[in-house]
């Protein structure tokens, strides 16, 4: 049976406080209570002004808070996160750091100012650079139970020249003038590769987020099945978020290995899913915003919803195919293994590292991601 416990906060010395109370059972855990105590300041009033960062890449020696404070409580659980709440004079730091290297801080306090100058003594420094050249900055949105969330984290990526020989001759062209795009380029807001997997459809999108890097922000949308069966969760990711640059730059969000959402049979399947998407492109709902959309998918275009692939609707529509028998051969070194009708990149990675391939017609449908 669950022991029910209410815990209440120091009655409210003014009229501009509020009294707060907290339940607590066995089912809550020590980060639950640190979490209602780090709220309570700000809830009741006592310390109005909050702030709160999310942080990438932090030092394994970050302090993550100001040198003047005094750590009340420390919860750790077994994954390694790690949650603390530090007073001080006129104000109150949350502070959880988790074993990926991401942390979050959050800083109630008496004033803006005192708020904005705990939160800057707690983060400064506290996250490494941007790794080297090969890796660029990538977005990914998930929806959790409060609503969309987006966190930016480093990818490696290669440029345009040095993996063009992983492709075709004969679709080289097309993705060579997709990668050197500009905004002042753009007659169509939908992008779509097409084709077998295995072919490096995701590492082409690596590579056009950093082709792109000065002029788009790329983000992954890892959930779009709820992407367009919600709404306020969709206009949350289209409206995307301001930065303090100058200039807007565009946005591009890829939606990987989306069969059924643009399929002949979407509209039926799927509902408002295809409709809603094709607004995001070039309906209301795209106008105003310079987005962009890349989708991924197996299918074979002819197996694709009219309305998707009507002219004018496309940036690029690129089928990705396999490389020939000669150019397999040629990217490979030997003939050890390549097919007469040629190899996909994954194929080849796989012949390359000395592991056999799987037969034709055998199920690609996972783990060939490039």
């Amino acid at each position: 049976m669950s022991v029910i416990r209410e815990v209440p906060f120091p009655s409210p010395d003014s009229s501009s406080e509020l009294p707060m109370n907290i339940w607590i059972d066995d089912a809550d855990s020590a980060i639950d209570v640190i979490d209602a105590l780090a709220l309570s300041p700000f809830a009741t009033g006592v310390q109005p002004w909050s702030r709160l960062a999310n942080l990438e890449r932090v030092r394994p020696d970050a302090r993550l808070r100001p040198a003047e404070g005094r750590v009340l409580r420390t919860a750790q659980v077994e994954d390694g996160s790690e949650s603390r709440l530090i007073s001080g004079e006129g104000w109150t730091l949350r502070v959880v750091r988790h074993r990926n290297r991401t942390a979050t801080v959050s800083v109630t306090a008496v004033s803006e100012e005192l708020a904005t100058s705990v939160m800057k003594e707690s983060i400064d420094g506290a996250e490494e650079p941007m790794p080297d050249a090969d890796h660029v900055e990538m977005g990914f949105w998930w929806r959790g139970s409060h609503g969309g969330n987006r966190s930016e984290k480093p990818i490696t990526a290669q440029p345009w020249d040095e993996i063009g020989t992983n492709y075709s001759a004969q679709v080289r062209p097309a993705l060579g003038r997709l990668m050197a795009t500009t905004p002042a380029d753009v007659n169509g807001r939908l992008i779509l590769l097409h084709g077998q997997p295995g072919t490096g459809k995701t590492t082409l999108l690596r590579t056009l987020a950093k082709q792109w890097h000065d002029w788009c922000q790329v983000d992954c949308v890892l959930d779009p099945e709820r992407l367009f069966n919600d709404p306020g969760y969709l206009m949350e990711v289209a409206v995307g978020y301001d930065t303090d640059e100058d200039t807007q730059r565009w946005r591009l969000l890829v939606l990987e290995d989306c069969d059924e959402l643009i399929s002949s049979g979407a509209k039926a399947q799927a509902g408002q899913g295809l409709s809603r998407l094709l607004n995001l492109t070039d309906g209301l709902l795209g106008q105003g915003r310079d987005v962009l959309v890349a989708i991924t998918t197996n299918e074979d275009l002819t197996r694709l919803h009219p309305a998707v692939i009507r002219p004018g609707r496309c940036l690029a529509q690129i089928e990705v195919g396999p490389l020939t028998r000669d150019e397999a051969v040629s990217w490979l070194g030997s003939p050890n293994g390549v097919g007469a009708s040629g190899a996909t990149l994954a194929e080849l990675f796989a012949l390359r590292a000395g592991r056999q391939i799987s037969p034709a017609g055998a199920d690609e449908s996972t783990g060939l991601y490039l």
